[in-house]
């Protein structure tokens, strides 16, 4: 099945979907005026809540709990929102670790932001590791995620046996996508494994054709070949870290061939 990842259709392309939602500021506007070429994006998936009631299944009182964890913005949007559908109101004294600045920014909106109570790292789990060991010993650890769940999280803190519990708070579910049913695409783009199970769930008898499929991520890559779907995209790679690069160069070989 990874043959399939070289066999290139290098056709012209003349319109791109993006599984992605419409960006501020699109990084395809580039090649959108250099190759006159149309990129539309529409997301194949999108988030959803569980309920209060739902939650309480769980059988988890956030109040509990002196450390929250937040790996995503969608997740202290959900624990918030949960809270707030229990009528529970968080300590003053709560300690909040997330996985970027900007996801502790956004902390603002639901909390009165101190920088003592607050730890952030650059994006990874690794940045956050030395704030989580200093109060590995002092803290009860909870972990908002999606049903999907933070294996990497959860592995390291089941492994330094931290005292912590992971709380599903949402889940990612496929977009309604019938509209999109009779209107093709020279080229679709994926960025995960959710976005090609939404497309077989919406078209369970999806054919490419001629259709160019790329894919960003080990994951996606292999989703499309577990499909028995062409690769003609990947990225990133040492060639083109971006998608943006890596379509650029596909448009550059295939107008080579006319």
């Amino acid at each position: 099945m990874t043959s399939k990842v070289e066999v290139k259709q290098l056709n012209k392309v003349k319109t791109i979907l993006v599984s992605q939602p419409l960006p501020k500021r699109s990084p395809y506007s580039g090649i959108e005026s250099k190759y006159g070429i149309k990129v539309d994006f529409r997301s194949f998936i999108h988030v959803e809540g569980i309920s209060a009631k739902e939650f309480r299944k769980q059988k988890i009182n956030p109040e509990d709990y002196t450390a929250i964890i937040f790996t995503s913005k969608n997740s202290v949007i959900h624990f918030f929102r949960v809270c707030e559908e229990m009528r529970i109101k968080m300590s003053q004294d709560t300690k909040y670790f997330c996985t970027s600045e900007a996801i502790a920014l956004y902390l603002q909106k639901f909390v009165v932001y101190r920088k003592r109570k607050v730890f952030f790292g650059n994006r990874t789990l690794d940045d956050l590791k030395p704030s989580l060991n200093k109060y590995k010993k002092k803290e009860k650890f909870l972990l908002p995620s999606s049903s999907l769940g933070k294996p990497d999280f959860s592995s390291f803190l089941t492994k330094g046996e931290f005292d912590f519990e992971e709380a599903v708070l949402y889940q990612t579910v496929s977009s309604d996508l019938s509209d999109l049913s009779d209107i093709t695409y020279d080229m679709l783009v994926f960025f995960s494994p959710f976005s090609i199970q939404s497309l077989f769930e919406n078209f369970p008898d999806f054919k490419q054709n001629e259709t160019r499929i790329a894919a960003y991520g080990n994951s996606t890559r292999q989703a499309v070949l577990d499909k028995g779907l062409t690769l003609d995209i990947q990225a990133p790679t040492k060639e083109s870290y971006s998608m943006t690069a890596a379509i650029e160069s596909y448009l550059k070989s295939a107008s080579l061939e006319e």
